[in-house]
């Protein structure tokens, strides 16, 4: 039997969470999805509130991911710890409220879903993202489905996580930098792998920010809170399509949905 996963790229603002719920239930059925993980690290521009979690969830995410503004909305610290359906990267401290990775019962078997965040230019205090990885599928032996987000700022750094896990686990995805890459596809092992899913927010925009605002950062503005760009949205995503018997992946497709 095979299943198709959708993996959507960071959903940026309130365009992308706009999007996100007019375009999402229409993705899945024309996709024959069956899986959806949803990375909602910057739902609020910079972090995401308990609020926007539930926007996500309610637009048919199975699963929401975080990465490096976790932290950004302490709002967030309870929320993390009610609901494991909401995972932020494993290789934060243990003294971190939620949850890193989790187990979700479904019709075609298990899925586990791991969230990691790479080191470089991030955050230095996380754990090593590879030992996280390596002791989370320790405890994963009977789960054939496995499905990472790895968000992380290097593609060096993703690329090489890919590789690292091809075979270990169905797939692997990244997210962070809100450019979508060209390199979906199968790794040799049988791991389906994009170094960057792109991102679920303003089409017109600089990684969903106000043009502008970046422009005048570049040239030394003052720092000021992020602004979402205004004007029509994008969804960029993938669809992985997985053998269930074995947990291989068998075909990749990058989407993008204007």
């Amino acid at each position: 039997m095979t299943v198709n996963i959708l993996a959507v790229g960071d959903v940026c603002g309130k365009p992308g969470l706009d999007f996100l719920r007019k375009h999402l239930s229409t993705v899945k059925k024309d996709k024959n999805i069956s899986f959806t993980v949803v990375n909602g690290e910057n739902a609020n521009v910079v972090g995401i509130t308990p609020a926007q979690a539930e926007e996500i969830f309610a637009a048919g995410a199975d699963v929401v991911t975080l990465g490096n503004h976790t932290w950004t909305r302490w709002e967030l610290k309870e929320y993390l710890d009610d609901n494991n359906k909401i995972l932020r990267p494993a290789n934060f401290a243990l003294c971190c409220p939620g949850y890193g990775h989790g187990v979700y019962e479904t019709s075609f078997g298990d899925v586990a879903v791991i969230s990691l965040m790479g080191r470089f230019t991030l955050d230095a205090n996380t754990d090593n993202p590879y030992y996280v990885a390596d002791e989370i599928l320790s405890s994963l032996k009977n789960t054939k489905l496995i499905l990472m987000d790895y968000h992380a700022e290097a593609t060096s750094e993703k690329a090489a996580m890919g590789y690292y896990m091809d075979g270990r686990v169905s797939a692997v995805w990244g997210t962070h930098t809100h450019v979508q890459t060209s390199d979906a596809g199968v790794l040799p092992k049988g791991t389906g792998y994009i170094t960057d899913l792109g991102m679920t927010g303003a089409a017109v925009s600089v990684l969903g920010i106000n043009p502008q605002q970046s422009i005048d950062k570049f040239l030394g503005a003052p720092p000021r809170r992020y602004e979402s760009a205004p004007g029509p949205g994008k969804m960029e995503c993938a669809v992985f399509t997985l053998d269930t018997e074995t947990g291989r992946c068998l075909n990749v497709e990058a989407l993008r949905i204007l």
